[in-house]
């Protein structure tokens, strides 16, 4: 079974959830809870072209809520490369932080 489970890998062009998936962790400036925001590099962003009609890089415009009593909505713009690396971030209602809370 091996055999054909790489077999199939080898035709198959989907890549892995780590280079799909790019989180980010917020902490809303009302509660102070810490949230993880999950972006699909694949689906959640939007191409952006230069002056001349050529893609730029993309963005992602999320509104995170948290899942407690505070429902204060949490703005973050996300601009990435070309290749879909991160660029610049920017946050309203919030914090950009680290590591979620334990």
């Amino acid at each position: 079974m091996g055999f054909f489970k790489k077999l199939g890998g080898f035709f198959s062009s989907h890549p892995s959830n780590e280079e799909v998936s790019y989180y980010i962790n917020v902490k809303c400036n009302r509660c102070g809870e810490v949230i993880r925001a999950r972006v699909n590099l694949y689906n959640d962003l939007s191409l952006e072209y230069d002056a001349g009609g050529n893609p730029s890089g993309y963005l992602c415009h999320k509104v995170i809520v948290g899942g407690g009593r505070c429902y204060q909505p949490i703005d973050i713009s996300l601009t990435f490369d070309p290749k879909r690396k991160l660029v610049d971030k920017q946050i309203t209602g919030g914090q950009f932080v680290e590591e979620p809370a334990s």
